[in-house]
Order: structure tokens, then sequence, then C-alpha cells
């Protein structure tokens, strides 16, 4: 029974194909393993950087051929011998040379070293550095051009080959306001040189030989300082160095022009001092026409067809224009001077003319006395007085007397002669019939003072009209125009 019930792996139903590839990969399996149990484990460090592996190779020698690295003599190697056999966890290291060029006093040489610092290169390669000489790296220039301490790896940042300039520096002379300064340089041309020193140049200092000239040992350079000079034209402050001599040379430099009556300060031909400030006034002068009014005049005409003391327009004023022409000087746009060139009526008033009535017309008026006849009217301020009232001391030859030299009394009136013709007579309605025979300081105009005996004096003070009774004077005693 035991035996019917075992079944063989060939009574299984398995495709072919898949048992002869299932053989064939343990036979690799097989193989490989026991071609690794051939292997020698070692360790190699190459520039410090470790690597594992295993290896056929019997021999130092044999495994670097292997590993395919590229070496100079200048390499390396611990082991020395190449012949040394392989151990298992044997430490191979290899310490390649660094390649370094080397460019000084047109030469360039370039080698493998294993110098680790630029002091130790120059070494090596037999170059000697001077105080004032200049160490290029890379492309980058050691501080203070010391070059002990400065390593080749931390200069580039990795074994990549290494260049190194040496920049010899020659003397040159500096001649500056008479004095002759020598320093060492290493710039190509002459105004890097200057530079570097410190020199500060303008545009318009004088520099010989010129500033892109090459420097060559044992140069002299020639610096020729220009003078600062400060302009102030057209409200801007211009600031510039020159080697001109004269004010009017460097206002040519700046382009500046003076016109017409510009001038400058100092003059034009005035000779350049250190620090020298030229000031340009610009000068316009231009007229300027001023307007006044003219008042018109007040004539009068008489009108015969008017009445007396009736006053009309015949003509409206009109005031007039009188110009002034000046002549006005600025500088800098301001006003210095003035000069009147001529005064001149540019339209001339228009005279107002009024017409006051010449025609006297007869009237009649009713008094207590009787009708009278009156050939003007004249509204006045009427007041009194009597002898006593007069104001002339009772000791005075003339006291009591008026100007016509009738004693005074009622019936005598005081007038201005240029209103009321004296010796005319005048009805005062609440008066009656005056004698113009008097005159007085304060009767001026439409006045009446109306006389009165000492022992009847009645006080007046109020606006009456008086009546000029005829007959009528001449024309020529007539005033016609009687003021307020």
């Amino acid at each position: 029974m035991d035996t019917a019930q075992t079944t063989s792996i060939s009574s299984l139903h398995y495709p072919r194909g898949l048992i002869a590839l299932t053989t064939l990969l343990v036979i690799v399996a097989v193989l490989l393993v026991g071609y690794q149990s051939t292997l020698t484990p070692v360790i190699m460090v190459i520039d410090g950087q470790q690597h594992r592996l295993r290896t056929q190779q019997d021999t130092i020698g044999a495994l670097l051929a292997d590993t395919g690295l590229t070496l100079h003599p200048e390499d390396r190697i611990s082991p020395k011998d190449p012949d040394t056999p392989l151990e298992p966890r044997m430490v191979v290291q290899v310490q390649r040379a660094r390649p370094v060029t080397v460019v000084a006093d047109g030469h360039t040489v370039t080698f493998h070293t294993h110098a680790a610092s630029v002091e130790e290169v120059l070494l090596e390669a037999r170059v000697s550095v001077e105080a004032h000489d200049e160490i290029e790296l890379d492309g980058q220039f050691l501080p203070a051009n010391r070059p002990a301490g400065h390593s080749l790896q931390a200069a580039t940042g990795a074994p990549d080959p290494a260049r190194i300039t040496i920049r010899r520096a020659v003397p040159l002379t500096l001649q500056e306001d008479g004095i002759a300064t020598t320093f060492y340089t290493t710039a190509p041309t002459v105004g890097e040189a200057l530079h570097r020193f410190g020199v500060t140049l303008y545009l318009a200092d004088g520099v010989e030989p010129g500033l892109n000239e090459r420097v060559t040992a044992g140069m002299s350079v020639q610096v020729d300082r220009s003078i600062p000079v400060t302009v102030q034209v057209d409200g801007r402050t211009l600031r510039t160095r020159t080697h001109r001599e004269r004010v009017d040379e460097v206002l040519a430099d700046l382009n500046v022009v003076l016109t017409g009556q510009d001038y400058a300060i100092p003059p034009l031909d005035e000779p350049l001092t250190d620090e020298a400030s030229i000031r340009v006034v610009r000068v316009a002068e231009r007229f300027v026409i001023e307007q006044e009014p003219i008042p018109f005049e007040l004539a009068w005409q008489p009108d015969p067809e008017l009445e007396i003391d009736y006053q009309r327009l015949l003509q409206e004023g009109a005031r007039g224009v009188r110009e002034q022409r000046s002549r006005v000087r600025y500088e800098d746009g301001v006003e210095i001077a003035r000069a009147v060139e001529n005064v001149y009526v540019a339209v001339p008033p228009t005279t107002k003319i009024m017409g006051y009535g010449t025609n006297i017309i007869i009237r009649t008026i009713d008094t207590p006395s009787g009708p009278v006849e009156y050939w003007r009217k004249i509204r006045v301020l009427a007041t009194s007085y009597s002898a006593s009232t007069a104001g002339t001391p009772s000791s005075a030859p003339w006291y009591g007397r008026t100007r016509l030299g009738l004693q005074m009394r009622f019936g005598i009136v005081a007038v201005d002669p240029n209103v009321i013709a004296l010796s005319s007579n005048v009805y005062v309605p609440g008066y009656g019939i005056g004698f113009a025979g008097d005159t007085g300081g304060a009767i001026r105009g439409r006045r009446i003072d109306l006389g009165y005996d000492d022992d009847n004096l009645v006080l007046w003070y109020r606006w009456v009209d008086v009546y000029l009774l005829t007959p009528v004077p001449p024309a020529d005693q007539i005033n016609y125009i009687i003021g307020p």
C-alpha cells in the first residue's frame, strides 16, 4: 500500500521548457557562488575617497591596471611595490599628484606636485617672489602678496589643475606739484598704476605719458593738476576743472556765450586764481509803458436860451490817457535801473461843457409893502447882526459903520459882492427890503447877514429865498454861476 501512494517528480505533469530553465538557473547560481568564493576583498582609498571592491587580481599593480586609473610618476601608492600580493581586506592607498601651471618671467611650466600651498609650489618650481610682486591663483589675487598658508585646495575647491601667475612689480616715478614719488606697481597701464596707487585724477588733469600707455620699469609719469572752477550762470552752478588761464577761456570751454550787455565777474580778461569762482550776469533791457489817467476839465458856456441859475450838460467829459515809456534794465531777471524815455498823451481828455443860463426874466412878488419886481431868486443862509454884535470894538473909529460908510441900522444887509452886488436892493421874506451896503468876513457865497439896530436885534439862522430887485445890473456885474 505504501509503495502505491508515493508519487515521483517525473510523474508530475510540468512543461519540459520550464524544467530546462530552472535547471539552467540552478547551474548559474552554483557557478556564481563558486566564482565569488575565489575573489579577494580589498579597500582602495583614492585621494581620500574610500572604495570597497572584490578582485581576482593577485597583486597591487594588477589591481591598479584593472581599475583604469591614469597614474603619473609623482603619484603616491601605498604599498609602493606593485608586485605586492593582495590579501583579503588589504588597504591600498593612491594619492595622486596635482597638476600645476606656473607662469613667471615670460615662462610657463606645468608639473604635478603634492605641495599643499602656493608657497610650496613656488619653492618646488624655484620661482622667487619679491616684496611688491603679485601672485594670482586661478584668477584671484592673494591678499597682501603673502603666499604662505594659502592652500591650493582652498583656493580652487577641487583637484583641478591650478594656475599660478607671478606678476613682477616695476618701479614708477610720479612727478606732481614739483614732488617726485617712486612706487612699485604690477599694473599694465599708466592709468591703472595711478589708480592702484590711490591717485585721484580729473578729466582736465594732464598726464604724460597717457593713461593707456604700457608701464615700463623706471618710467616717470608727470601729472599736471587742473584747478577747480565754479561757474554760476542762468540759475545753475557748474563745477569743473581746467588748465585755462583766463575767465573767457573757461566760459568758452563750457559753451557759455555772453551776448548783448552780459558781463562776467571777474571780467573776461581776468586771470584765474585757485578755487576760482565766476559769475555770469545776464543783462536784458526792455521798454515798459505805464499809463495814467488825465482828468478832464470843466468848462462853462453861456446859454441865452436858458434862464439864469439853470444849467444843462452840453458835452460829456471823458478822461484822457498819458503814457510814460521807460527803459528798464534787468540783471539775472532782477530790475536794477529804470529811466524815463518820454512821456506823451496817448488819448487827450474831452472837456466837459456845461451851459449856464443868461436869460433874465422879470417877475413880481407880493410883499407886505406891496408888489415888487425882481429879476433873480437865490437860496441863502440868513443870519443877523447889529453894531454891537459885528465884532468891531466900540473904540474903533469905524464902529457902527458899514462897508459903504453908512451908519449901521435896520434895513442894511451884509452880502458877498460876488453874489449880490453892493448898493443893490433885495427882498427877504420875514425881514423886508434890504440895502446891500455891508460885507463880512464870514459872509461868503450863499450867505446874507440881516442888519438890525442894537435895541431891536432879532436872531436869524435859517435858509431863505432872497429876491434881487430891479433894476438889473449890467451883464458884466452879474455872477451867473453861484457855487453851493
